[in-house]
């Protein structure tokens, strides 16, 4: 169902000089993105030398708290570029370079593009240290190769790597829904799966089979979707799948192949993957089957002339032999063998969902969510919103993978229900956390006028919602500090909003629950373990920690003596200056300054020598 790789085998060298052995491959499931390279383990060490992957030269550096942390991007003569992520240090040469350019442009997240006579490097040279810096959640290097016109990214073990592999991937269930109804509006059916035979490397599949074997349908129009992981030889470490088709009767239908994706496109996993079962508790499932909003291009393939879709269709109620194929870069397969057929249900429609999201007769159980219980219907493509008196929000043709009812419903009010400390608006609950946006929505909220609020609501601190509005009506409203925040539980998304009408309007990118705050909190700034006027000639470094309410910080800037200073902010938690030279023996003031998203300002010194 897809062409073979024509890549360069034997091209690039593994970047590290130890036994190469993943901890991630390329295209494992993520939440919002697909992972887009290979996670190498370091023997749980940092610092071991990473080595340029080919002749090219450093094209780009980058140093930011999330995503790599510090990473090299080195271009190729035969068009590619290789990544190195989650850096501690980068050759001596190279770090002298990005430490000057941060203090030319006064910041230490940078993003520098580099001319190919700068840092020409050659293969095997060393090009850093690895680490476990940005986003890592422990020591590895992050390795990507990408086809360096239009930056997508390649799947690394089509390169002829040292990976070896000689297993099969192994397949865990089976899932089928009515494509009557939207991904959103049911809940997966899902089989037990079991192995049947053996896999020799590149020779007989590997055979599995759901339980039941023979499935009955009471519907004509179904999709299939399924668990799976693949491993290397000598690891028992579960990563991603490569590549699965669906075939009915023989005949292909659809697929998808872990290979050339973009980071502009990498959110789309979100139309991959059941997203509601998975936000829900449940497990990955990858659809083999596509959702009508997914924009091109995309990870699947079907062939010529057909839907598309994704679709089986059992109208004429004869058995159909369905077989998917689950392949991994190296050629092991696993198949997947059972018959289906469509016979209508007898006596009344199947039950609802049982609390807790149990589907009677073999679907798993998910957890249960609230969501808003009317709305109104929106389709993939549709531009069009709802209006009520104190909430609105509109959808984009791009917002929606699939047609869904969303709606909105108050949830509670300032110091009641669901609110926020600070709270000047009700509580509005919009849609469900379960549905995935591709597109940002548009949310509009308007505060609450405490002459038509209910009896003033406590806020935290014991004012009352008159108070703590400023009387946000009339000529005297002061909006300079409202907030629009969206949250799902503990997870917090802050935004300053735009006013017009007495309306505050900002964009999301998730659905959830969303209320107006009045945040005069400034950030609180404090310098752990140092005392004012101590003498730290034998301290290593300084750490500034800010606390901040809703804890959306920024503009954060640290000045010695008038000068700006760099401060690291790995993993955004604490800023850490190491002594240098920009810190010379003497008495000393250093001044931070933060602000919050709301405007809150916060500046504090700290006296010392060294």
């Amino acid at each position: 169902m897809f062409p073979s790789a024509d890549v360069p085998r034997d091209y690039f060298r593994d970047p590290l000089a130890i036994p190469m052995k993943l901890a991630a491959n390329f295209g494992e499931l993520r939440p919002n993105h697909y992972h887009m390279g290979l996670d190498i383990r370091t023997q749980h060490r940092e610092n071991l030398p990473v080595y340029a992957a080919a002749d090219g030269y450093v094209a780009r550096v980058s140093v930011e708290p999330g995503g790599f942390g510090q990473a090299i991007y080195i271009n190729h003569p035969n068009g590619y570029t290789t990544v190195y992520g989650h850096l501690n240090q980068f050759f001596p040469a190279l770090a002298t370079y990005i430490r000057g350019q941060q203090y030319r442009r006064q910041s230490w997240q940078v993003s520098l593009q580099l001319s190919p006579t700068q840092f020409p490097v050659k293969k095997g040279d060393l090009i850093a240290y690895s680490g476990n810096t940005g986003g890592s959640q422990g020591p590895h290097l992050h390795f990507e190769i990408r086809r360096t016109a239009g930056d997508i990214n390649q799947n690394p073990l089509l390169f002829g790597l040292p990976v070896p592999d000689n297993t099969a991937p192994t397949l865990q269930r089976l899932a089928w829904y009515d494509r009557d109804k939207g991904i959103y509006e049911q809940a997966p059916h899902i089989l037990p799966i079991h192995r049947e035979g053996a896999a020799s490397a590149h020779a007989v599949p590997a055979s599995w089979s759901p339980a039941p074997s023979v499935l009955i349908v009471p519907t004509t129009r179904i999709s299939f979707a399924l668990s799976a992981f693949d491993t290397q030889s000598g690891s028992a470490n579960p990563n991603g799948i490569y590549e699965a088709g669906l075939y009915v009767d023989d005949q292909p239908v659809i697929g998808f192949q872990m290979n050339n994706i973009s980071y502009d496109n990498t959110r789309n996993i979100n139309a991959h993957i059941d997203y509601r079962t998975r936000e829900k508790g449940g497990p990955f499932l990858q659809q083999l089957f596509f959702l009508p909003g997914y924009p091109a291009p995309s990870i699947y393939s079907w062939p010529p002339g057909s839907h598309g879709d994704g679709v089986v269709h059992l109208e004429d109620r004869r058995l159909h032999a369905i077989r998917i194929v689950v392949k991994d870069p190296y050629g092991n397969e696993s198949d997947l063998r059972f018959r289906v057929r469509y016979l209508p249900a007898p006596g009344p429609p199947p039950p609802p969902l049982a609390p807790g999201g149990f589907v009677p007769g073999g679907a798993e159980p998910v957890a249960s969510q609230a969501a808003p219980s009317t709305g109104k219907k929106f389709y993939v493509g549709m531009v069009d919103g709802i209006e009520a008196p104190d909430v609105a929000f509109f959808l984009g043709e791009k917002s929606l993978y699939d047609s869904v009812t969303i709606g909105a419903a108050t949830v509670g009010y300032p110091g009641s229900g669901l609110s926020l400390p600070g709270g000047v608006s009700s509580v509005q609950a919009i849609g469900a956390s379960w549905i995935p946006l591709l597109d940002p929505i548009l949310v509009r909220l308007r505060p609450l006028s405490p002459a038509t609020a209910d009896p003033p609501q406590a806020v935290a601190g014991g004012s009352s919602l008159a108070e703590s509005s400023h009387a946000l009506t009339g000529e005297r409203s002061r909006v300079d500090r409202i907030v629009m925040v969206c949250f799902n539980g503990a997870s917090k998304d802050v935004e300053r909003p735009q006013w017009q009408d007495g309306w505050a309007s900002a964009h999301f990118r998730e659905f959830g629950n969303f209320q107006l705050v009045e945040d005069r909190d400034a950030p609180v700034i404090s310098f752990p373990g140092e005392a004012e006027g101590a003498n730290l000639s034998r301290t290593g470094r300084l750490v500034v920690s800010i606390k901040d309410n809703l804890g959306a910080l920024r503009n954060f800037r640290a000045e010695l003596d008038g000068a700006w200073l760099c401060f690291s902010n790995d993993k955004g938690l604490a800023y850490i200056y190491k002594f240098d030279e920009h810190c010379p023996p003497g008495s000393h003031t250093l001044r931070v300054s933060v602000e919050d998203v709301a405007g809150n300002r916060a500046e504090k010194e700290l006296h010392f020598t060294r």
